[in-house]
């Protein structure tokens, strides 16, 4: 049996990794954490019986505690919470399926415990990738990507013999909703129109960060530290059937790509089951239906928050902070319908041009970047 712990179990990539768990049935759930869900992670707690559970606030901790009061379950909370599951002995995979930057502090954690990464918290790498991979090779432990687009890479990368042979990764992306609008299209867009993707199921700030491109700015970055090439080595390219889910160029020309239909289960199997492929149900690639794969150049003056995140991570240090950051904030602030949705663009932009870059943060100056990003955001309002 392996074991695994699994943070932000309650959210898309968690629900999901529960559902393979639970199709393969040899995999141990030690530890659950969630952010707000009591009633969604209580289902959970009963079902795959961890040993230990987190929710991220104290109230709601001691609302879980007073409900499986019948199971011999400890319950703890906040950041410690996260550290002592992202820790646990028990556990040889973390699975960081939260969002945002809070996935930092536990991801270092564990692979200080030695325990090897399932990366779905693109977060992480983005702001601390030069923390993250060296102290992942020193202390001898998987980073195994959850993304669809990274695991696609980290697939066809499979025989590859080193970092030589590679010339460029192609990063395809569907080109969210409104992919073909330009700026005057876009001015009255609503939250209910963002958050129709034409391909993926996934969780509201991923799907409004897909609309505008940004989460694609998030994933070069990413993709950046994970393959260990130059952020302009990772050449996006618009796919929108969303088959081919990306890329590798070699030095000899050929191109090693991987396809499959919009499945998120299976990324998060590979990672769990590396080198081993297993039987996954569900739809397969039709090409006789398909018929056909397009292929476009991603449009950066509509979209161009991926425009200033090529930016960001040519310029590394504290900017990919600032630019994760600045889309957090104005991501909520339109799903709450405060700001319109061009202002999510401009919002990242303005907050980069003020920005003085600190260069090889350490994870405190990285935290303390974020908050001076929120702070300069709520101060325009």
């Amino acid at each position: 049996m392996k074991k695994i712990a699994i943070l932000g179990s309650t959210g898309s990539i968690g629900t999901q990794t529960l559902e393979v768990i639970r199709e393969n049935k040899d995999i141990e759930v030690t530890g659950l954490a969630a952010g707000t869900n009591v009633d969604l992670l209580e289902k959970q707690i009963r079902e795959f019986q961890p040993k230990l559970v987190a929710m991220w606030t104290e109230e709601k901790a001691k609302e879980l505690k007073s409900r499986i009061r019948d199971l011999d379950v400890k319950v703890v909370s906040g950041m410690d919470g996260l550290l002592e599951i992202a820790t646990m002995e028990e556990s040889e995979i973390l699975v960081t399926a939260i969002v945002g930057m809070i996935g930092i502090r536990p991801t270092i954690a564990a692979i200080k415990a030695g325990k090897d990464i399932a990366l779905a918290n693109k977060e992480t790498l983005v702001t601390a990738g030069h923390i993250i991979m060296p102290l992942a090779k020193e202390c001898g432990v998987k980073i195994l990507p959850v993304d669809s687009e990274h695991s696609a890479i980290f697939q066809s990368l499979q025989g590859s013999h080193g970092k030589n042979e590679l010339k460029k990764i192609l990063l395809t992306a569907s080109g969210g909703p409104f992919r073909g609008k330009k700026q005057e299209d876009l001015l009255n867009i609503r939250v209910e129109d963002a958050l129709k993707h034409p391909n993926w199921a996934m969780g509201r700030k991923i799907t409004i960060d897909s609309s505008t491109m940004v989460n694609k700015g998030l994933e070069v970055m990413e993709a950046r530290w994970l393959f260990n090439v130059d952020i302009d080595d990772v050449q996006v390219v618009v796919q929108p059937q969303s088959v081919i889910h990306s890329m590798v160029e070699y030095v000899d020309g050929a191109v090693i790509a991987q396809l499959g239909t919009p499945d998120m289960k299976l990324p998060i199997q590979y990672a769990l089951y590396y080198p081993e492929r297993r039987f996954l149900p569900g739809e397969r690639v039709d090409f006789w239906s398909i018929g056909h794969l397009d292929f476009e150049k991603p449009d950066m003056d509509t979209f161009y928050g991926l425009a200033l995140a090529y930016e960001a991570g040519r310029c590394g240090g504290t900017l990919p902070t600032v630019f994760n950051a600045a889309n957090e904030l104005a991501v909520s602030q339109f799903l709450n319908r405060e700001i319109k949705y061009l202002e999510i663009t401009e919002i990242i932009e303005d907050c980069m041009k003020a920005h003085k870059t600190i260069a090889n943060p350490t994870v405190e100056q990285i935290l303390d970047t974020e908050q001076e990003t929120y702070d300069r955001i709520r101060s325009r309002r």
